[in-house]
């Protein structure tokens, strides 16, 4: 092996000290079946040219969303990117997203993350923003913690509706910490509300809603606020930045924490990573914030200029008065979310919010038209919303796959109760031919 740099003396020196007589005495508990006798069987050496021909032949076998049309949602999301999106974080001054510690050297990563975090405030309605979190479900268990760390109190709610794999990241987080985790159900695709009021005591810290929700419906929110508070509790927001284009911000409706998945602005579906989570709070609650937090201000020349002016990990304060420590700097998501909602602006964010909703209301009609298919809930929805199937929807998304669709996700892993319901998806990239193409060939399975 002429890259291990070790000499035979070297080996032999190692194996003395370990007390071992030889490499394969050092190995001898494995189990012989599974040694490798003789040599690996390689292929044969190949050129640089031949390489880049088999790599791309073998790249070719994959399938992306170039090639199949999605109705597949479910916290990951097929929107549009404008071309300057890639442009900008593909310039090698952003590409390394390292914590921009040294301001002096530092100040367009400085200023980008204070844009972003100004980009949220105003699209949440809230006061401050942090620097985001690793994604969406992270984002949900920090700002649980953070509500406990404010009220002083151990019992979280949460909304059966929220996210599945939010509220499973949610459960390995309070568990460890010793905090009360409590599941709202809902009705009728929404919050329970007469639940809600039981659950709801002294001792609540938070309850944790998602709206639009899983199911894609938009939640009572004004009735759902008047009861957490009404016991002193801090009302948690999961939200759909999208729909925050046409939807009541949750900062509006007396929302405490809101927090949320960013990669539908400007991040594409990348296989399911890296992401951003979005983490924004009333003012009040500043101090209790995790991450950090960018801040404009003058130099001695009065020149703007922009510092971490709050870092609240452990490897910067006493552990104990630390709010996180896992809010490791996700920068060059967050710069493309902050390219992405500059260029479309608030007409634009507007205008695909739309899109989605009349998308997937003009989809759910055709849907709805065929033999046996019905909207599950009928609760107003937003870009998602829930069909019962007469047949098992793993088995129409099978045959909609030999069609070249992705269809909608099967629930019956996360509810069963839902088994025979699939949640679809519809954003501003279907077109009404598309949307019709699912609809013939389903209606012919």
């Amino acid at each position: 092996m002429v890259y291990i740099p070790n000499t035979s003396r070297d080996k032999e020196e190692m194996l003395e000290a370990i007390g071992c007589k030889s490499i394969d005495d050092l190995f001898s508990k494995i189990d012989q079946r599974v040694k490798l006798k003789g040599k690996l069987k390689l292929p044969k050496p190949l050129s640089e040219m031949e390489v880049a021909v088999l790599i791309k032949e073998i790249g070719e076998k994959n399938a992306s969303l170039k090639d199949y049309i999605s109705f597949l949602g479910g916290g990951a999301y097929e929107h549009f990117i404008p071309s300057v999106v890639k442009h900008i974080i593909g310039r090698s001054e952003f590409y390394t997203a390292y914590t921009p510690y040294q301001a002096e050297a530092s100040q367009g990563t400085l200023q980008a993350i204070y844009e972003y975090q100004s980009f949220i405030c105003e699209l949440t309605g809230m006061d401050v923003s942090n620097a985001s979190m690793y994604d969406g479900a992270s984002a949900v268990s920090e700002a649980a913690f953070m509500a406990s760390r404010i009220t002083g109190l151990k019992k979280i709610i949460v909304s059966e509706t929220v996210h599945p794999h939010y509220r499973q990241v949610l459960k390995t987080y309070t568990r460890a910490a010793g905090l009360e985790l409590y599941e709202l159900q809902s009705k009728e695709g929404i919050v329970d509300i007469d639940m809600l009021k039981e659950l709801m005591d002294d001792n609540t810290a938070c309850v944790i809603i998602q709206n639009p929700n899983f199911f894609g419906c938009i939640e009572n929110a004004d009735a759902i606020e008047h009861i957490v508070h009404s016991k002193k509790s801090l009302l948690i927001v999961c939200v759909d930045p999208i729909s925050l284009g046409i939807l009541t911000p949750p900062g509006e409706y007396g929302a405490d924490i809101v927090v949320g998945e960013g990669q539908s602005l400007g991040n594409s579906l990348a296989f399911g990573g890296p992401y951003l989570g979005l983490f924004s709070c009333r003012k009040d609650f500043l101090r209790q914030l995790p991450g950090r937090i960018a801040g404009k201000t003058k130099d001695k020349n009065g020149k703007t200029g922009y510092v971490l002016t709050l870092q609240t990990r452990e490897q910067h304060i006493r552990r104990a008065r630390a709010t996180s420590n896992i809010c490791s700097n996700q920068a060059l998501n967050a710069l493309a979310c902050t390219v992405y909602l500059s260029c479309m602006g608030k007409q634009g964010i507007m205008d695909v919010g739309n899109l989605c909703l009349q998308k997937a209301h003009y989809a759910q009609k055709q849907i709805e038209k065929m033999d046996g298919y019905e909207l599950k809930f009928k609760q107003p929805f937003f870009k998602e919303f829930l069909i019962q199937c007469p047949i098992d929807p793993e088995e129409i998304n099978k045959r909609l796959l030999k069609h070249k669709i992705i269809g909608g996700l099967s629930l019956d892993k996360f509810y069963p109760k839902l088994k025979d319901c699939m949640l679809m998806c519809i954003t501003e990239m279907r077109t009404k031919e598309q949307i019709d193409r699912f609809v013939d060939v389903v209606a012919k399975i």
